[in-house]
């Protein structure tokens, strides 16, 4: 297996090795931590990251914990005729790592865990994150069809994922507002179509809209009962930019009704000489039928990497809280009869990163941040006046082989 030969790939298999998590993407000019390979007319990518991650949180719901997050992908390509096939498989041991069924995060929540809301925790990812087949036929010069599908995938619905989006490359922990943005990353019986023409892409799709059970070693299935569209575009390989909406059927196994999701991010990449600078911009709403309710988030998430070897990383968010008190049922009913159930939390992320060498064609790294929070006055009783929390971590995941930069489209 030699290196790959980018000049021969046609551009519907630059296409399909662009994409980032499901059909979504990055900038073009993002840097990309794989591996690759080729043999024959097959090409081969390789992704694998791990966290060692310790976390401290103050106050009273706050609790300390010792955990790895991690996940392995590998992806096929191969030419079909004028067109290129994709198999891409992503898999994660966090069933064993992250213990109890949860990693403490204040004012994180959604799923459950042992058949009770999550609140103030994370849920691990489930070992199969995606299992994925996807063809794409280029029609004319400048129009591309692609047709995917995935018994375990990601919709055409929101933005890319926090664990595969550029600007989280360094910021291990879900966001608050994953659950308004792009918690259905993982999500059963996908399929999705799309049309791309120059810079401009339009998918529809449909999925099996409620979230992964609390089994997380095996396949989930149901019938496709939710839909999604996302129109993007990419006018330059700095900046990628998306709109979407969705209808999720039951998402929440502890919520009835379903789910109108509407998202909306701008990602932007400045490649550097010794690093780059990624941000993204991201909007999601959810809006609840049962309640009927409008629930919003707003994150602000950056990395900077310079001198090849740090990384300053940062995450502002505002977002609307309302299962906060799902697992303490009184307290619920009495806030919600005197100051409503709705509550809009702030916080503040900063980080830094350096690189160490340790291991050949693996990048070690040792990495910290802090997180500030501003609540309603009505939340301090139950999380103190300032909660913090704390996030050390080392860091490890294959390097970047050199036939990787720049072979993204322009």
């Amino acid at each position: 297996m030699g290196g790959m030969n980018m000049a021969k790939m046609n551009p519907a298999g630059m296409l399909l090795m662009d994409e980032a998590s499901g059909t979504s993407v990055n900038p073009a000019s993002s840097p990309m931590h794989m591996a690759s390979a080729q043999s024959g007319t097959w090409t081969f990518m390789f992704h694998g990251i791990l966290y060692l991650s310790e976390i401290q949180q103050s106050g009273p719901r706050g609790a300390g914990k010792f955990i790895s997050t991690n996940w392995f992908m590998g992806m096929a390509e191969h030419d079909m005729g004028h067109g290129s096939f994709l198999f891409r498989a992503m898999l994660s041991l966090d069933p064993v790592t992250v213990t109890q069924r949860r990693y403490p995060e204040l004012f994180q929540t959604g799923e459950t865990a042992f058949g009770k809301p999550l609140v103030d925790g994370q849920h691990p990812h489930d070992l199969f994150m995606e299992l994925a087949f996807q063809y794409a036929h280029p029609v004319g010069e400048k129009t591309i069809l692609s047709l995917y599908f995935a018994p375990i995938g990601d919709p055409a619905l929101g933005p890319v994922a926090f664990p595969h989006r550029v600007s989280a490359a360094e910021i291990p922990q879900a966001p608050l507002s994953h659950h308004l943005q792009d918690s259905t990353h993982i999500a059963d019986e996908v399929i999705t179509a799309s049309t791309k023409h120059g810079s401009f892409r339009i998918e529809v799709g449909g999925f099996h809209g409620a979230e992964p059970n609390e089994n997380r070693w095996n396949i989930d299935a149901g019938a496709i009962d939710s839909w999604a569209a996302r129109f993007s575009v990419t006018p330059t390989k700095n900046l990628a930019a998306q709109v979407s909406a969705g209808r999720l059927t039951r998402p929440e196994a502890a919520e009835p009704g379903d789910i109108v999701r509407s998202t909306g991010s701008v990602i932007y990449n400045r490649p550097l000489t010794n690093g780059n600078w990624a941000t993204s911009l991201i909007w999601g709403r959810n809006h609840k039928t049962p309640a009927p309710r409008n629930l919003n988030s707003y994150l602000l998430e950056s990395v900077l990497q310079f001198r090849k070897k740090n990384y300053l990383s940062g995450r502002i968010e505002l977002v609307d809280k309302d299962e906060l008190f799902d697992d303490q049922p009184d307290i619920r009913a009495r806030l919600a009869s005197t100051v409503g159930s709705v509550f809009r939390i702030a916080a503040y992320t900063m980080g830094y990163t350096r690189d160490v060498s340790l291991i050949p064609r693996v990048e070690t790294s040792f990495g910290a941040n802090l997180t500030l929070y501003t609540i309603p006055s009505v939340l301090k009783p139950f999380y103190a006046d300032h909660p913090v929390a704390g996030y050390f971590f080392l860091r490890m995941r294959l390097k970047q082989s050199d036939s990787m930069y720049g072979m993204q489209m322009p």
